[in-house]
């Protein structure tokens, strides 16, 4: 399935300002995996996420999804492969209701009214929302915010399911409900949180970045478990892994 690969080859980019956030990163994610995306404040990780669907395009390098290659002409083509749940849920749930936003996407990919009505009810019942369909998202709990944010990609069934910080906010109910919903997840995922234990739990890979850079790429076990790694990025062992 080389349409769900994610490859970054040397890639670069510089905001407007002049910041250059991203510093010549390559990897490559094949069909299945689970990444976890870590690395301090600065380091990065948004960033790099906004130019894996198309949010942002290079400044230098490839970015590509399969055998296709980002850049403007092909933005929409890999945003339908690429589905990403942002940080902040307010920024993603923007229509009067629940049902509205969570059809937006299926609206716009021109799917007949009974598929967008099948997408939506698969969607919330993934993340046992269908009963919040008619409340408008800004009457919902934190929890209630992402849970909705992740049925408005799922809507889309993306090849790849790339998140940032999705357990942020969430009470320990909500960021378990939100971990076996990942565990579920069987295609790509890539999910970038200060949430080592998270990480720990849902993504055999672990890449660390650092001032745009690729410093750590390995399995997350030995990734996380390495005080010195961790130290010299300003990360702290998992909670689940310090000593009592």
């Amino acid at each position: 399935m080389s349409h769900h690969i994610v490859e970054f080859r040397d890639v670069k980019f510089r905001y407007p300002d002049g910041t250059s956030a991203l510093n010549g990163i390559s990897f490559r994610i094949i069909h299945g995996e689970s990444v976890g995306l870590a690395g301090a404040n600065g380091a990065g990780k948004t960033t790099l996420l906004m130019n894996l669907n198309g949010q942002l395009l290079p400044t230098g390098g490839v970015v590509s999804i399969g055998e296709v290659p980002l850049c403007g002409k092909t933005r929409q083509e890999i945003r339908k492969k690429v589905g990403l749940v942002f940080q902040r849920s307010d920024d993603q749930l923007f229509m009067p209701t629940v049902y509205e936003d969570v059809a937006f996407g299926p609206i716009n990919l021109g799917l007949s009214q009974e598929m967008i009505d099948e997408r939506v009810k698969d969607a919330l019942e993934t993340v046992g929302c269908l009963h919040l369909s008619q409340r408008p998202p800004h009457r919902l709990s934190e929890g209630q915010k992402t849970s909705v944010a992740i049925a408005t990609v799922m809507a889309m069934n993306p090849d790849i399911l790339v998140m940032d910080e999705p357990a942020s906010n969430l009470d320990p109910k909500s960021r378990r409900k939100l971990i076996n919903l990942l565990k579920g997840f069987r295609h790509t995922k890539i999910v970038a949180s200060h949430d080592l234990d998270l990480i720990l739990d849902v993504c055999e890979r672990c890449i660390i970045i650092r001032d745009g850079r690729v410093v750590a790429d390995g399995p997350t076990e030995e990734v996380l478990c390495n005080e010195s790694i961790l130290q010299e990025n300003n990360l702290e062992l998992p909670l689940s892994r310090q000593k009592r």
